[in-house]
C-alpha cells in the first residue's frame, strides 16, 4: 500500500471525492448511521490516505495536539471492506502514528475507537481510558497510546 499525506489544502477535487466517498461508505452505510461526516475538521486535520493500484483503500486524520483533543489525535480510521484482510489497518495506523511522532514529537496519542476494534487499537499500543460511551449510537470507548 502506498502512503501519501495531505493537508486539506492539498486535496485535488478527485482525492476529496474519494475520501468523502470512502468515509460515507464504512460509516454512514455500511454500519447504518446517518451522521454528520463532514464536520468542518478536515480543514485543521493532516490526511493519511493509503493506496493500491491507484485506488484509495485506507484512510486517517490526524491532529496536532490542541486541535482536536488535548493531545495528539487521529480519527476516522477506514479500510474499504473488501481490503481489510490485508493489514492495512494497521498500516494506515502505523503510518499516522509515524507522522505524528516525526512531526509534532507526539508522546501520546488519543483516538476514541469502536468498541469493537479495542484488542485492535491494543495491539498498536492504545489503552483504553475513563468509561464507554454512545457516539452516534455506536460503543465507543476513548484509547490513549504513551
Amino acid at each position: 500500500m502506498k502512503i501519501e499525506l495531505l493537508t486539506f489544502n492539498e486535496f485535488s477535487l478527485q482525492t476529496l471525492y474519494d475520501v468523502l466517498q470512502l468515509r460515507a461508505e464504512v460509516f454512514v452505510v455500511e454500519q447504518n448511521c446517518p451522521y454528520q461526516d463532514v464536520d468542518g475538521k478536515d480543514q485543521k486535520a493532516l490526511h493519511v490516505l493509503g493506496f493500491t493500484n491507484d485506488k484509495l483503500v485506507a484512510y486517517t486524520r490526524i491532529f496536532k495536539p490542541g486541535d482536536y483533543f488535548e493531545r495528539a489525535s487521529i480519527g476516522r480510521v477506514i479500510v474499504k471492506e473488501n481490503h481489510r484482510k490485508y493489514g492495512y489497518g494497521k498500516d494506515i495506523m502505523n503510518a499516522s502514528i509515524q507522522v505524528l511522532e516525526d512531526r509534532f514529537d507526539a508522546e501520546e496519542i488519543e483516538l476514541s475507537a469502536q468498541v469493537y476494534l479495542k484488542k485492535f487499537y491494543n495491539d498498536l499500543g492504545f489503552k483504553e481510558f475513563g468509561e464507554g460511551y454512545l457516539e452516534d449510537n455506536i460503543p465507543h470507548i476513548r484509547m490513549l497510546r504513551n
